[in-house]
Order: structure tokens, then C-alpha cells, then sequence
């Protein structure tokens, strides 16, 4: 086998792929601007370099419109690729999901579709990790979640458990021309999550509902450029909108197995000191 190469390896998913191969003993070979060959979303003098030698990817592109754009003339480009895995959104193609947040998304998935490839696309939820990795774990240590999700709902995932599905669909060919739609086991809200966050920090955290537009700017004053802060707010305005709140099954369809609650996640994660203050 050759290696698997993993775009943007060092991410969230990309990481905890790259574990799970590891305790196969599977090869596989991670791609960023600090590898080498370095590899760069935007430089395309860097792909021809990292595909080389790769017969199977998986890739998580990156965010905003831009970024899903590169990771289109990336796969058009991917000469020597047999077998693809991609990381997409889950809602992308749905009947109904018409916001354009979802149009970059399903664009890239069309042009995956298209590639000639070996392709399966994976849908997960929004990321529990989201509040101890991201952006949204500044949000937990300040005790405010300060959002425009308004009273809707997500089913939020442990990102171990999409690292664990990624890693069935790249070594099990039955999943090629298959879409995974994965989620936790049940729907939260923002003011839910605030609790359980409160509940497993000893903190008291509390969500505050902003309007999209002063979302935006708080996001912009916090260094964010207008495209960033327009695709986040249109991302939350899909929880706000209410066009989340359904739990899916592609967890124990893939592992035979239920994803992790998020009460659990918090828990556990509130162990390792993320969140102290």
C-alpha cells in the first residue's frame, strides 16, 4: 500500500486520522505548509510535489469561499489520485438547504463527484471540539458564548468520532460512491450547550443570542476579514434557522457503534484543563 496522504494534515480531523492509522500500522504521509514537500492550499506550485507517489487522499478543505474554491482546481489537478476521501458538511445537497453557505460546499463535492475518482464524501455535524480547539473555546473561558444561532438546535459531534469514520471509509472500499452523514445522538442548543459546559467546568457560562449583523462585527473586531466573518455568521444562520435540528445515523451505520454524547465529551475534556482559568 502506499501511503495516505492526508491534506491539511495537522487539523483537527487530519490528526485524528493520521492516529487512527497509526494504530493500524497503515503508511500514510501528512500535507501542510510545514512538511516537506510543503504543501500550501494557495501556492499550486506546491500539489503536483505533495500527490506525487500517492494513490489515496484524504482532504479537508479549507474554510470560506476561497478556500473551497483552491480545494476544487486542487482535485481537477490531482493527476496520479486513485481514491478519494473528502470532508464536507453535513445539510450540503439536502433537499431544502438552500442557504448559500452551502453553495462552495456543494460545489466541491460536484467537482469530486465529476474527478473520475474514487470518491466518498463524509457529512458531519458541527464539532464538539469546536469549544476546546477553536475559536469557540475563547467564547468558554470568558463565560459568554456570544453567537448568532439564536434558539436553534445542532447535534454536535466528538470530532474522534469523525476522525473514526474517515478512517473506515479510507480502508474499506465498500464506502466508494458513498455520502456519510454523520452526528452526536442528540440536538443541543446554544443556551443547552451553555449548561453543559457550566455544569462541567464549575463556571457559570452563559450563551448571548446576537443578531447576525452584530455578530459580524464583533467577529471583524476581533481581526477576522469580512468574507470570514460573513461565512461564519452564515454557518450559525443554519442552527439559527432551525435546518439542524436532526440526529443522523451514519455513526453506527459505519463503527456499529453510537457516537459519543456530548455530556460525556465535556466531561472528559474539562479534565485535561482546557477550559481552567
Amino acid at each position: 500500500m502506499t501511503p495516505i496522504l492526508i491534506l491539511s494534515g495537522k487539523g483537527k480531523t487530519g490528526r485524528r486520522v493520521a492516529a487512527q492509522l497509526d494504530a493500524r500500522e497503515v503508511p500514510y504521509r501528512l500535507a501542510s505548509r510545514s512538511t516537506e514537500p510543503r504543501f500550501d492550499w494557495y501556492d499550486e506550485s506546491t500539489w503536483a510535489p505533495t500527490i506525487a507517489g500517492a494513490e489515496t487522499a484524504y482532504l479537508a478543505p479549507p474554510v470560506g469561499p476561497t478556500g473551497l474554491a483552491q480545494a476544487g482546481k486542487f482535485i481537477e489537478q490531482a493527476d496520479g489520485l486513485r481514491r478519494l476521501v473528502l470532508l464536507s458538511g453535513r445539510g450540503v445537497g439536502s433537499p431544502g438547504r438552500d442557504f448559500a453557505v452551502y453553495d462552495g460546499q456543494l460545489e466541491l463535492e460536484n467537482i469530486v463527484k465529476a474527478s473520475g475518482l474514487d470518491w466518498t464524501i463524509v457529512q458531519p455535524a458541527w464539532f464538539a471540539q469546536g469549544f476546546s480547539e477553536d475559536f469557540l473555546q475563547y467564547h468558554v473561558l470568558a463565560g459568554e458564548i456570544r453567537l448568532s444561532a439564536g434558539t436553534g438546535a445542532e447535534a454536535w459531534i466528538d470530532t474522534n468520532d469523525v476522525g473514526d469514520v474517515m478512517t473506515t471509509a479510507l480502508l474499506d472500499e465498500s464506502y466508494v460512491g458513498r455520502t456519510v452523514t454523520i452526528s452526536g445522538p442528540r440536538t443541543l442548543t446554544m443556551t443547552e450547550i451553555a449548561d453543559e459546559l457550566s455544569a462541567a467546568t464549575g463556571r457559570p457560562i452563559t450563551y448571548v443570542d446576537l443578531e447576525p449583523e452584530a455578530h459580524v462585527a464583533e467577529l471583524i473586531e476581533q481581526g477576522l476579514i469580512q468574507e470570514d466573518a460573513d461565512a461564519v455568521r452564515d454557518l450559525f444562520a443554519v442552527i439559527r434557522n432551525h435546518r439542524s435540528e436532526y440526529v443522523s445515523d451514519g455513526v453506527e451505520q459505519v463503527l456499529g457503534r453510537a457516537p459519543r454524547d456530548f455530556t460525556d465529551w465535556a466531561r472528559e475534556t474539562a479534565k485535561t484543563g482546557v477550559w481552567s482559568v
